[in-house]
């Protein structure tokens, strides 16, 4: 871990209620039961200059940008990941965020969240996931020299439990849907088994993946997309995104915000039902990373979907492996969530969302190694 000793007192920072507006200092949920957000100013745009911004250092060059009050920051590289453009038929600029430490983007919030974690001397933090961010929070909790507890569906895959156990991490396997681990998980948490780090509910998540929005920027001379398409599940990259270019445009530091476009495995898809209805085709059990039917900022994303002239489709499990395979022919070696991504390039332009010339940024959200 890296220490700065000119960073803010921790108990400065509010955290507010989405909802009803009660604001706190450490807790997860609002009494009212709406997700809280961190309630901090703008930073100051004097203070930052884009040209000296060190793209070398992942999160923490973003320091100024951060409103993560952290003496000691819980470093594994997280960021940094490579920008590169995709060759036909994606035609697109592809960020390679499973060349993460843990194999995911998930690294990004689970770096902010360990560091909060730290300065708040939590002893022992609990997650829940489907695999990802159960890894992401073990292993940034090893780091950190804390102990870790992970609620897991009992169909996790396996690569992904044995990353998790690696990093001597308690595992707990519930049967049921996603939403029984997820149950299972507050209800230690509420017992008081340990602090909430999840990947959902916590505001430090999201402020560790809005830096994809700074890292794109900046690699590209700080400008943003036309477009940015992702994987959709709890919405923690597309809301992270969507805080990160909004505040980045908020701060005259872009020209103006990019379409957030999502994508959603079939059958669990409560954000593309609501604006298209249905999905047509095969319900998609390829894309488990995504298998959430209720999201906990649900209402969120479809702000965000608003305030950018968004949308978000549904995909099946046809279309998520014969993208794998076109992927790997490619030199990328992918889980399958994150195809799905990729994958509705070709609806969106059929559709007419994208033009073929629109400039498009595709997150590649998870390694093939853990599958």
């Amino acid at each position: 871990m890296s220490t700065d000793h000119s960073a803010p007192d921790p108990d400065a920072l509010r955290l507010r209620c989405s909802s009803c507006g009660r604001t706190y200092t450490d807790r997860w949920r609002c009494a009212c039961g709406h997700p809280l957000d961190i309630d901090a100013p703008l930073p100051d745009t004097a203070e930052i200059d884009p040209e000296t911004i060190d793209l070398t250092a992942g999160l923490w060059g973003f320091d100024a940008l951060l409103a993560l009050p952290a003496r000691q920051r819980v470093c594994l590289g997280a960021g940094a990941t490579p920008l590169v453009t995709a060759p036909e038929p994606w035609s697109c600029q592809f960020m390679l965020e499973y060349v993460s430490p843990t194999g995911s983007f998930k690294d990004r919030g689970a770096a902010a969240v360990l560091s909060r974690a730290v300065e708040l001397g939590v002893d022992r933090v609990i997650e829940d996931s489907s695999g990802n961010a159960g890894a992401a929070i073990a292993t940034y909790a090893a780091r950190a020299g804390l102990d870790c507890t992970v609620y897991v569906p009992a169909s996790a895959p396996s690569a992904k439990v044995r990353a998790i156990e690696r990093t001597g991490a308690s595992i707990v396997r519930v049967e049921g849907s996603r939403q029984d681990v997820t149950d299972a998980c507050v209800a230690a948490v509420e017992r008081g088994e340990g602090w909430y780090a999840s990947h959902a509910w916590n505001p430090f998540f999201f402020e560790g993946t809005a830096t994809i929005a700074y890292e794109i920027a900046a690699r590209r001379g700080w400008s943003a997309p036309d477009a940015l398409l992702m994987p959709l599940g709890h919405g923690t990259l597309f809301l992270g995104a969507y805080r990160g270019f909004r505040r980045l445009d908020q701060m005259d530091l872009i020209d103006e915000l990019p379409r957030l476009l999502g994508v959603q495995a079939a059958g669990y898809d409560p954000i593309a039902r609501e604006l298209h209805g249905a999905a047509d085709g095969d319900t998609n059990d390829a894309a488990d990373g995504i298998h959430i039917r209720e999201p906990v900022r649900k209402n969120q994303i479809m702000d965000a979907i608003a305030a950018t002239d968004g949308d978000c489709i549904a995909l099946g499990s046809t279309a998520v492996e014969a993208e794998l395979g076109a992927l790997g022919r490619h030199g990328f070696y992918v889980e399958p969530t994150s195809a799905i991504a990729p994958a509705a390039l070709e609806r969106y332009r059929e559709r007419g969302v994208l033009d073929p010339d629109d400039d498009v940024v595709v997150p590649l959200t998870g390694s093939g190694l853990k599958k």
